[in-house]
């Protein structure tokens, strides 16, 4: 089995180095709990479990009218999605979410246990209507629109209900929480992880979901906004909506550069920082990611770093350390601190053949977080995260049945991540 894994961990491995031009694979079938056991920690997932219905229209939508086209059904949900990509990349979570006895549940729950997953932590009931997404995907590949059915996740999923597996968390190297929980189920899971000292993380979800920030910002450690979630994050905890304008951001993503952009992101990422988040991850969608803090690539090491690491024993920590060491970041080292700005590192992403990005996001947090379980630092971490995320928009579900990493551009990622000339804006702000 280790072999298994560990050859799957190499493609990311040889992603992330300078040697090889092949196109190679990591083939990502889910792998059972007894073999998954002595790999790696538990990290506790908590949040929402979706039946995603993905209809693609073959030609373009006319209002009014049925359009040919594809309908498929498709295990979703942030958390479930996050936990799927985990479990791919050989760290095996511990979810705590709910689903109804009904269709979707069923449906969702059968590919749950046929990868070997506890559904210990999933409530089952006969009250509770499964939540289900119905998306409309455009041919880029983009979001066209969606209605989303997912009252259960926060009616059901209630404190009382996390609190069951406070022993679980408290033993946890991380805990992830999404949005679709309400507030209340929020601040007990990420109270329970602050009182154990377990590094917390906080998927916005949404823009209007983002803003449960509010009641748990100085319990979280990190958190992955993309740019719309970051600006209503920074509104709600500033209590002046109009104080960030969405609409110059628009302008900005369209016409400026990368670093006109961080000047414009950078009151914002200040603020979540004051307001007692540790790290920012904010993703940039084509751009790529910016990691962000207000202490330096030591303090993200730092806060992020897995207390109970199997780094050892982990194919995947064995993989990446031995081509993408820590000290390959020393450039990130050099530049000197001031107390006005904060600590940007600036991670590109990866050229892709998009079919769709609905699973991208996720993927690149589930990346992230089984790195960070394997033992990875947390630069090395949002690498693998980027490489994820590159398979997730290459494939039909949200989650990859196959992570395809390769040489793009004519060069490799490492020497593009590491090359100060190729980024110039892997520094600070």
């Amino acid at each position: 089995m280790e072999n298994t894994v560990r050859r799957r961990l190499d493609c990311i491995s040889r992603h992330l180095t300078l040697h090889t031009s092949d196109t190679r694979l990591i083939r990502t079938n889910a792998v059972s709990s007894v073999q998954l056991k002595s790999l790696s920690p538990t990290p506790v997932v908590i949040g929402g479990m979706v039946l995603d219905i993905h209809a693609k229209p073959s030609t373009p939508a006319k209002p009014g009218t049925t359009t040919p086209g594809m309908i498929t059904w498709v295990s979703g949900g942030v958390a479930r999605n996050i936990s799927e990509c985990m479990l791919k990349l050989g760290t095996k979570p511990f979810m705590i979410s709910v689903l109804g006895l009904d269709v979707p549940g069923q449906f969702l729950l059968n590919a749950w246990s046929s990868s070997g997953l506890s559904t210990e932590g999933i409530q089952k009931q006969e009250d509770i209507t499964t939540p289900v997404v119905s998306n409309i995907i455009g041919a880029d590949g983009e979001l066209t629109a969606g209605v989303a059915s997912v009252q259960a996740v926060e009616e059901k999923l209630t404190p009382e209900w996390i609190w069951q597996f406070r022993d679980t968390i408290r033993s946890s190297p991380v805990v992830m929480v999404d949005a679709n929980m309400n507030p209340c189920s929020l601040e007990a899971a990420c109270q329970i992880a602050e009182d154990a000292g377990i590094p917390a993380w906080f998927e916005p979800v949404s823009v209007k979901k983002s803003k449960r920030v509010v009641s748990i910002a100085k319990s979280i450690t990190c958190t992955s906004p993309n740019l719309d979630e970051l600006i209503a994050m920074a509104n709600a905890l500033s209590c002046r909506d109009e104080y960030f304008s969405i609409q110059n951001l628009q302008h900005i993503r369209q016409e400026g550069s990368l670093e006109s952009m961080i000047q414009v992101l950078e009151p914002a990422i200040c603020l979540l920082l004051e307001k007692g988040i540790k790290i920012v991850v904010l993703t940039l969608g084509s751009d790529g990611v910016l990691l962000c803090s207000r202490g330096g690539a030591n303090f993200m090491r730092s806060a992020m770093r897995n207390p109970i690491s199997n780094r050892y024993r982990s194919p995947l920590y064995k993989a990446v350390s031995s081509s993408c060491p820590l000290n390959k970041f020393h450039c990130a080292e050099r530049f000197k601190q001031h107390n006005s700005h904060p600590y940007i590192v600036h991670f590109p992403a990866l050229p892709a053949s998009v079919v769709s990005v609905t699973g991208a996001g996720d993927c690149l947090v589930g990346g992230i977080l089984a790195s960070i379980c394997s033992g990875l630092d947390i630069m090395q971490s949002v690498a693998v995260g980027i490489a994820a995320a590159k398979g997730a928009v290459e494939a039909v579900g949200n989650v990859p049945s196959e992570f395809c990493v390769k040489r793009v551009a004519g060069m490799d990622y490492k020497e593009a991540l590491f090359c100060r000339e190729n980024l110039p804006y892997f520094c600070e702000y």
